[in-house]
């Protein structure tokens, strides 16, 4: 990591960057190519945050504005994903080990999911960025502070009883997954994909290709099949954006 951090967060959803923008002193906006980036402190580290909007293009173009207009040397990405592994429950959370793009498929000229000319398929985040995240995630999956935070009520109704931090493959795609038949089809050629989405990849990409720091955070707010969950709004309000809030809080605290 930089001596001077500027760390960069995106929300892939706009209530988590909401919350997210309450922890910030000294706010700034900018309008820059569609978005609005916030400038600031947390903790007196400097950020910039922003809404990515969905998608690997939206993703990626917002990734690359951070750190070439914005200066940031470390990006943090929050957001929710759908479950893959069946060890994963709704309200649990994946921190990204690996990133990899499902829907790439270059073939013959590359092998399925490598990355044209870069000649990789799955990008790592960075270690010293994930160890961070962890110990924060595990503070705010604490029984007490979870229960602190979130009210029995809205814990009752996802069934979110004793949530779990996961570190492990994540897969991004322009698809959402609405049936087992898709789950089942990417693990047959990506076994080790813990969860899905639709932005991580393209960030971490871009990332790898500016030689600057990034991990990923996601909750799971589905199973990614037939029995999806059935008011995903609540869940952002209630849930998905209280993590991430909280998540970023505890990373910045003390530092």
């Amino acid at each position: 990591m930089t001596a001077h951090r500027k760390i960069g967060i995106m929300g892939a959803i706009p209530e988590e960057t909401e919350g997210i923008k309450s922890l910030i002193t000294n706010p700034k906006e900018e309008i820059y190519v569609m978005r609005t980036y916030v400038s600031g402190q947390i903790n007196g580290i400097d950020v910039v945050l922003v809404f990515s909007r969905w998608g690997k293009v939206a993703a990626a173009a917002t990734t690359a504005s951070l750190i070439q207009k914005f200066g940031v040397n470390e990006i943090i990405l929050t957001g929710v994903a759908g479950a893959i592994s069946g060890d994963l429950k709704i309200g649990d959370i994946v921190l990204s080990a690996r990133l990899v793009q499902h829907d790439l498929d270059a073939r013959p000229l590359f092998k399925q999911h490598e990355i044209p000319l870069l000649g990789k398929t799955f990008i790592e985040s960075d270690k010293s960025l994930s160890n961070w995240a962890e110990r924060a995630i595990n503070k705010v999956l604490e029984t007490k502070t979870l229960n602190n935070t979130l009210s029995q009520k809205t814990l009752k109704a996802f069934g979110i009883t004793h949530p779990k931090l996961y570190k492990g493959d994540i897969a991004s795609g322009d698809v959402f997954f609405s049936n087992k038949k898709q789950k089942e089809n990417l693990l047959q050629t990506l076994p080790t994909i813990k969860c899905v989405e639709m932005e991580g990849a393209a960030v971490a990409q871009v990332c790898y290709e500016h030689n600057t720091p990034c991990v990923i955070i996601r909750t799971i707010s589905e199973e990614a099949d037939e029995k999806a969950v059935i008011d995903f709004p609540l869940f952002i309000k209630e849930i998905s954006s209280i993590y991430s809030k909280e998540i970023i809080k505890n990373m910045f605290e003390k530092m």
